[in-house]
């Protein structure tokens, strides 16, 4: 059988080491982790939010992936910290149409970092523009909610995180709910009430240690077997 698609909005680059000019990018990291699950990664140029529904009918899963801060104006806050960094008001655009298409739809989707807080405003949540002390460079516990789908997946009550973010969730958008947290009260996963379609945002980066730990795999191939099951 073929495998199922995993669609990654790339990441606009100013540089890169290997590239003359500005690039779109992809962590090798998060499409290693999509294809070992079985998935075949399926990287979207992040333009023309318009199209971004039909151009997601060829994929049978979404993942929203990590990267620059969203502008805060889209969360309704007027004035930026000074931390704010890497806003592309293209880029945000995109990510907010794949994201509202999938939950319209049903199409699975994993949403990591970036891709949490993406669908939290799409909600109607808000960010924490700056966190002290930051999570950047940070591997830590979270606990994880007893019948919740990140308990399901990853069949444990506790992951040992790799996270990188200044920025998270000051309050959760419309249906979703809280499943695992840090120890400094970090809302570090999101899921949707009531198991409506299959969603999992997680604040951290699976991708980071996925290649040795096989509980942060399993977040990856949690989704390419629900995308597959779609197909």
């Amino acid at each position: 059988m073929p495998r199922p698609i995993i669609a990654i909005p790339s990441r606009f680059a100013a540089t890169t080491s290997a590239l003359r000019y500005a690039a779109v990018v992809t962590a090798r990291a998060l499409a290693d982790a999509v294809y070992r699950a079985g998935g075949e990664p399926f990287l979207m140029h992040p333009v023309d939010a318009g199209e971004a529904a039909a151009r997601l009918a060829v994929a049978d899963g979404l993942l929203l992936p990590g990267g620059g801060d969203i502008a805060p104006s889209a969360y309704g806050e007027d004035l930026a910290h000074d931390t704010v960094y890497d806003v592309d008001a293209e880029q945000d655009d995109f990510d907010f149409a794949a994201a509202r298409h999938a939950l319209a739809t049903g199409l699975p989707t994993l949403a990591i970092c970036r891709g949490l807080q993406v669908v939290n405003v799409v909600l109607g949540g808000r960010l924490r523009q700056h966190m002290e002390p930051d999570h950047r460079h940070v591997v830590h516990p979270v606990r994880v909610a007893s019948g919740s789908l990140l308990a399901e997946v990853t069949g444990t009550d506790k992951v040992d995180a790799s996270c990188y973010h200044h920025q998270c969730a000051s309050s959760l958008g419309e249906g979703l709910v809280a499943t695992a947290h840090a120890e400094d009260g970090t809302v570090e996963a999101a899921e949707r009430a009531g198991r409506r379609g299959w969603f999992l945002g997680v604040q951290w980066h699976p991708e980071d240690t996925a290649a040795v730990d096989p509980v942060n795999q399993r977040v990856f191939d949690a989704l390419v077997e629900a995308a597959a099951a779609r197909r």
